[in-house]
């Protein structure tokens, strides 16, 4: 029976699966079980930072299993400790918050802003419409797309969204009784879509006034992706908390709340707290990430290979305005928008072996692994202007 058969009959029918059936993954492609070699422009959502079977990430892998594999967080941990001394050194941020998850890590943001402001009077949650944070209870809250929302209810209290984008909007949603807004600099699920200059700034005008906390949501935006460390360094702005995952485990389940020192100090022991979270082996791989994306500057090839890639898109586009109307993002967080919805596409780059994927239904998703360089650039561009030539 083959792989997607036996997946159906076994698992909740949330996934939609792709018609592939993967064996390995190497550098940056991926090559499925009849031996075709796929050019993975998606990085399994914008995780593998190094691509496939990077060999520093690997060997720590293999050194930490081979140590121990988990402790749990009655004890102090050296994988943690070297992981949580790169990551606060590199951000500026003083604490960190170890979870397993993208998801976790809002959760945990949450409860941070709602115990913040307790102390301070506060107690509204806001975030951006079309935003996605994840799939728990806490974080559909803070969403407002009926496609996650939709028979999860009752949310919880004290929640709320405001026009993504729309300072006017934003200037009405807040108030004295607001404790937080989670933002997202460049909206991923949503369709690449980046905050605006003037956005960012009524946000700083309106933080400086009301001193509400400001999360960062750089979960897939994070590590060196943008072009930035973080995506909100493009912006006059400064958070009080920054939400991370995706890239930071190296592939393996890894999330980290950083936080200034007045947020961080309103949690206690027992207030909050995970049996699985800082999981040393996906700690020392995320060690090793870190460790190559700095040393090898590789936030700077974002930039640059990013800037080449939307040139690229963008000359895309122009070529073929009745198939695409608009390319946007920053560094290798790029979206093409098309005029009509985007799965044939999707569809069409797979059989001509580069895999891409469709976000907010019309947009080209392109997120690859930090360390892929102009031909790559060039074989997707190439295949994508035939896909393009079809639509037409």
């Amino acid at each position: 029976m083959a792989m997607l058969d036996r997946e159906a009959a076994l698992f909740l029918h949330t996934y939609k699966r792709l018609p592939l059936e993967i064996v390995r993954g190497e550098g940056v492609h991926l090559i499925a079980r009849d031996g075709t070699r796929y050019l993975d422009m998606v990085a399994g959502i914008a995780v593998n930072a190094l691509g496939y079977g990077h060999p520093r990430v690997v060997k720590a892998i293999e050194e930490q299993a081979r140590a121990y594999i988990h402790l749990s967080n009655y004890f102090v941990q050296e994988p943690q400790l070297r992981l949580a001394e790169l990551l606060t050194a590199a951000s500026g941020y003083p604490k960190i918050f170890f979870a397993n998850s993208g998801t976790e890590v809002v959760e945990g943001a949450m409860k941070i802003a709602r115990r913040w402001g307790q102390q301070h009077g506060k107690e509204t949650l806001l975030a951006a419409t079309n935003a996605f944070h994840g799939r728990t209870l806490g974080a559909l809250s803070l969403m407002d797309r009926p496609k996650y929302r939709e028979g999860f209810g009752p949310f919880l209290d004290s929640c709320g969204t405001f026009e993504f984008n729309d300072p006017s909007s934003l200037r009405s949603a807040v108030t004295s009784s607001t404790a937080a807004l989670l933002v997202e600099f460049i909206q991923g699920e949503g369709g690449i879509r980046p905050v605006s200059r003037e956005f960012a700034g009524t946000l700083a005008e309106l933080k400086a006034h009301h001193r509400f906390l400001l999360i960062a949501d750089e979960i897939q935006s994070g590590l060196g992706r943008t072009g930035k460390f973080f995506a909100f360094q493009h912006y006059d702005v400064q958070p009080d908390i920054v939400l991370m995952a995706k890239p930071i485990g190296g592939g393996l389940p890894l999330g980290a709340i950083l936080t200034t020192a007045d947020a961080g100090e309103v949690l206690a022991p027992g207030m909050h707290g995970t049996t699985f979270g800082g999981n040393p082996v996906a700690c020392a791989a995320g060690a090793a990430v870190v460790e190559e994306i700095l040393q090898r500057d590789l936030t700077n090839h974002a930039e640059q290979i990013g800037a080449y890639f939307l040139s690229s898109l963008r000359s895309l586009a122009k070529e073929f305005p009745r198939a695409a109307s608009e390319v946007r993002g920053s560094g290798l967080m790029l979206g093409m928008e098309l005029n009509g919805e985007g799965d044939s596409v999707v569809a069409a780059m797979r059989a001509r072996n580069v895999l891409i994927n469709c976000t907010d239904q019309t947009v080209l998703r392109f997120v690859p692994p930090l360390v892929i360089g102009r031909s790559h650039v060039d074989e997707t561009c190439a295949a994508l202007r035939d896909c393009l030539k079809e639509r037409t």
